[in-house]
């Protein structure tokens, strides 16, 4: 009974793949532990293989195109219509492999690692000045509270902060502040110098700015990109470092391994 199509469902742990043959025959419905997933294809002759563009998605495309198989990333969107009952796994899997052989479907590109090593990149660079301007507006917006209107630009709104943790207002608000926002300041750091290095490639120093040693010594070795993904990498896990143990920011720790 060979398979013509099949509709995987990913997931985190288990996976679900539902098999037709070329006459419309179901030939399997079944789970998958993601351990298995690769050995079970790599069984089955060259066939459609159909998924939906999430997390993931991409990798899994490249890893069965390696095989042979065909695959064809689809939006959930444009799958959700073919879905005939409740919100199952199985369910899910059966509403894939129907709506990859649609004529009208649209497919997502799967990407490359390189493709998607740049977006990854563009994503932390958003997150982090995201992050950074709702820090600020809120800053903008207690001192408004108090009749100050702070000028505009990062580096003002950083001045007033560090006028306030080290003392320098002496309005009695801002006095009040200064004894409970020191050690939160101290916790902010990475992400107020994950935003600065998020407006250029830390890669491609400007100015008297230079990469840490460790970043040096891996421009070296590998290429400028692989590097400045490398440097998105560490700088997500120092502020998970200090938000998640409550320890303060220590730059040359931090940066120079």
């Amino acid at each position: 009974m060979q398979v013509t199509t099949v509709g995987l469902d990913l997931a985190k742990t288990i996976f679900h793949v539902h098999g037709v043959t070329e006459d419309g025959q179901v030939a399997f419905n079944r789970p998958l532990r993601r351990s298995q997933v690769l050995a079970f294809f790599q069984r089955l002759a060259p066939c459609l293989v159909g998924i939906e563009a999430c997390a993931s998605s991409h990798h899994r495309g490249r890893e069965l195109s390696r095989l042979g198989h065909t695959v064809r990333l689809m939006p959930p969107m444009y799958v959700k219509p073919y879905v005939k009952r409740g919100k199952f796994d199985a369910v899910d899997a059966e509403a894939i492999c129907e709506a990859v052989t649609r004529p009208t479907m649209r497919f997502v590109e799967i990407k490359s690692e390189e493709q998607q090593a740049l977006l990854s990149l563009h994503r932390a660079r958003d997150f982090v000045v995201r992050q950074s301007t709702q820090l600020i507006n809120m800053l903008r917006s207690l001192a408004a509270e108090f009749g100050i209107v702070l000028a505009r630009g990062v580096a003002r709104a950083i001045d007033f902060a560090k006028g306030i943790t080290e003392g320098g207002h002496t309005a009695q608000p801002f006095q009040r502040w200064q004894g409970t926002i020191g050690q939160d300041h101290q916790d902010g750091r990475p992400v107020s110098a994950a935003a600065h290095r998020g407006r250029h490639d830390v890669s491609r120093p400007t100015g008297r700015q230079s990469p840490p040693p460790w970043l040096a010594d891996l421009l070296q070795r590998k290429p400028a990109r692989l590097a400045t993904v490398a440097m998105a990498n560490k700088t997500a896990r120092i502020m998970w470092a200090v938000l998640t143990k409550n320890e303060p920011y220590r730059p040359h720790a931090a940066w120079s391994k």
